[in-house]
């Protein structure tokens, strides 16, 4: 079984909608998808056969107030409204509706990962979580701490998948794949440090202590994830997109002008899945 994953990235993701689309052009399939925060919802609108759709997200919608601004977070407690890009913008009667019905026709594994916001073990999300017009698979996803209020989906308080199994080539691996397409947001060879994620995990800590611990040590198991995908790659059974360089580009860093250079770089990237697929 043939599988790919996007581990996302926040704005960086439209690296990964870049290679996405051109997949789309090159009627390239997979038999298992395994999304994570952004790459979640690059993932659906890939299976929902929607070229081009995400790219407008990344580059035209968060640009607007109501996506994400520091007025979201005073009036609703979270600097991105995902309410806003999972429900105004991708609902039925919305500006830039999801394809449901395609996606539900994929006759595939979808999953995307989240962080329950309780434990801190990463919950894996598949189709049967999701109903027409109710994103919130999507929302707890992408629902990054700190910046966000943890999202419902049933019996679980969600953050960013991120932050419990930002590369989740082990879960594909004992899901039954052995070949995977891994797309980061960062280049291969960077070693990933803890950075701003301690002190997010100093605020975190009193409210979700669990998340907290979890967001505190993620750098360790990003490392290792894109470490076994290079152990993988080794021996034939993976291939790895990522970017070449990212421009100091961070999670939420609004210039556009590097985030579609970053699309571009993924669109053409995704030519090297051409080799790996015969």
């Amino acid at each position: 079984m043939t599988g790919i994953i996007d581990v996302g990235g926040g704005l960086r993701g439209i690296f990964g909608a870049g290679v996405l689309d051109r997949f789309m052009e090159l009627g390239i399939s997979f038999d298992y998808c395994l999304g994570v925060s952004a790459g979640s919802a690059n993932l659906i609108t890939y299976l929902a056969k929607q070229i081009y759709r995400t790219r407008i997200f990344y580059t035209e919608y968060s640009l607007r107030p109501e996506y994400m601004s520091f007025q979201n977070l005073y009036k609703k407690g979270s600097y991105v409204d995902l309410d806003y890009v999972y429900g105004v913008l991708s609902n039925d009667d919305g500006e830039n509706p999801l394809d449901f019905d395609t996606f539900l026709q994929y006759d595939g594994i979808y999953k995307a990962v989240a962080t329950d916001a309780k434990t801190g073990e990463a919950l894996y999300f598949d189709k049967s979580y999701f109903e027409k017009n109710n994103y919130n698979v999507l929302k707890a996803s992408c629902c990054l701490p700190v910046a966000c209020k943890p999202v419902k989906v049933r019996e679980y308080s969600c953050f960013d998948g991120g932050v419990a199994d930002p590369v989740p080539v082990k879960k594909a691996i004992e899901d039954g794949c052995d070949r995977i397409v891994l797309i980061l947001t960062r280049p291969a060879d960077e070693i990933r440090q803890a950075g701003s994620d301690s002190t997010a995990a100093k605020i975190l800590g009193l409210q979700y202590p669990e998340v907290a611990k979890r967001l505190a040590d993620r750098f360790v198991r990003y490392n290792e994830g894109v470490a076994l995908a290079k152990e993988l790659e080794a021996q034939g059974k993976a291939l790895i997109i990522a970017p070449d360089d990212i421009s100091g580009l961070k999670t939420l860093t609004k210039d556009i002008d590097k985030i579609d250079s970053l699309y571009l770089q993924g669109f053409n990237k995704a030519e090297s899945i051409i080799d790996f697929m015969k």
